[in-house]
């Protein structure tokens, strides 16, 4: 069967980077699932796998992407047959850029007739914000939160889910017309850090308290600033560094960001009382699908309900995949971006 799909070809802009091209689907093994997609969504690590940074990315030429919405069209061998011509959402381990994906039987969810975007943001962005406020260190009503990038698709479930759990929530964007977006979505309070030092302004605000957890996907030079505002039993969670991307330098721009990060003993971490906690779903997807398969389960239930809604930054068609790669890179946007087969 010959599908096409938007190859990664080399590094670059968006306009020059992808290549629409046929391929042939393989044949399914085991417990596989084809879908037949009708969008796909667009994730900051397709953005740093454009700018040959992302070092799981599979070598050029390939496929990027990690969740898809379509339907399930055919079961391999072994495979569940419950979503069997069902609407579905779906992750991938790459791939997602294709008008059919193939995936486990396990990584795919029924849905309903929900906008295709919203569903998409349910996925890598949802996912990840279920397994590190829920899963992986539960967020607690007494709880002071720290959210960068809040008005991204992370970060804007993040606050839903710690409002959920009646936490304080500090909402940090770049933006002047993100502050009121994220005070819709329920922070308690919002820093500008293109206003003045971000640390300084989230002081003011703990009035003399610390931090209990800051979720933060930039790194670099914010990561020494969140454990100075941690305090004891506090849990920093980096799943992510966004400050990388805007090295222009090569090697030396590597290793000014490792520099800024410094070096931390395991002894100092139990002498404070304080944690540092690593995420990547990628090796969560590869080693612990079950636990994947409970997040998204999960994340979906909570759509279904009411309880969270993910925020649409963005829709477009395939014709207008480097427009929508470009909007995702220049950090303006809010919520998920999603793509459309025309």
């Amino acid at each position: 069967m010959e599908s096409s799909a938007f190859f990664l070809t080399k590094t670059g802009t968006a306009e020059e980077a992808f290549d629409l091209r046929s391929f042939e689907v393989p044949e399914l093994k085991e417990s596989e699932v084809l879908v037949e997609t009708e969008a796909f969504g667009l994730n900051y690590a397709d953005v740093m796998a454009r700018r040959g940074l992302y070092r799981e990315a599979p070598p050029f030429p390939c496929v990027v992407g990690y969740e898809v919405v379509g339907k399930v069209i055919a079961c391999g061998p072994n495979a569940n047959t419950e979503n069997l011509n069902k609407r579905v959402i779906a992750f991938c381990r790459f791939g997602g850029y294709s008008k059919h994906v193939v995936t486990n039987d396990y990584a795919t969810v029924a849905v309903g007739d929900q906008d295709p975007i919203e569903l998409l943001a349910l996925c890598t962005q949802g996912v990840t914000a279920y397994y590190m406020a829920e899963y992986l260190t539960p967020i607690h009503s007494i709880d002071r939160v720290l959210i960068h990038a809040a008005a991204g698709g992370v970060g804007s479930i993040l606050i839903q889910l710690a409002k959920l759990k009646g936490a304080e929530v500090i909402a940090k964007v770049g933006q002047s017309n993100k502050e009121q977006f994220v005070r819709d979505l329920g922070a308690d309070h919002v820093v500008n850090y293109r206003e003045s030092e971000y640390s300084e302004q989230i002081k003011k605000y703990l009035n003399g308290e610390r931090l209990d957890i800051s979720y933060n996907p930039v790194a670099g030079s914010t990561y020494k600033k969140d454990m100075a505002l941690l305090g004891s039993g506090g849990r920093m969670i980096i799943f992510g560094g966004s400050e990388l991307a805007n090295g222009k330098w090569g090697i030396l721009s590597k290793l000014n960001f490792v520099r800024k990060m410094g070096f931390l003993t395991p002894i100092v971490l139990m002498m404070r009382s304080k944690n540092i906690l690593g995420v990547n779903m990628l090796k969560i997807a590869d080693n612990k699908p079950r636990v994947l398969e409970h997040c998204l389960k999960s994340v979906v239930e909570l759509y279904s309900e009411g309880k969270i809604k993910p925020q649409v930054g963005g829709s477009y068609t395939s014709d207008q995949m480097a427009k929508a790669h470009s909007a995702l890179e220049s950090g303006k946007t809010t919520g998920k971006l999603g793509v459309i087969w025309k």
